[in-house]
């Protein structure tokens, strides 16, 4: 399994965890880890990111889709952008 986008989107939030782009981040990869919960994040907000995030956007959920988000490098992420992000 590829996890190069969740890396990507680790060193982007840990690198600037107060822009825009960082926090759209941080709310794609909650939603996607939540088993079951229907992974409600409004697409329209892939508008809303530059061309660069919205890569490691689509990366992460191609690893989700692949059941990434149930392996532990993936908590072990979130934890890592909880602490940047001060959540």
């Amino acid at each position: 399994m590829d996890f190069s986008a969740l890396d990507s989107a680790v060193e982007r939030i840990e690198a600037d965890p107060r822009s825009g782009q960082s926090l759209l981040l941080f709310a794609l990869t909650k939603t996607l880890s939540i088993p079951q919960g229907g992974h409600s994040y409004l697409l329209t907000k892939l508008k809303e990111m530059n061309p660069d995030t919205r890569q490691i956007a689509y990366g992460l959920m191609e690893l989700m889709a692949n059941g990434g988000s149930a392996d532990p490098r993936w908590k072990e992420a979130e934890e890592r952008m909880d602490r940047a992000i001060g959540a």
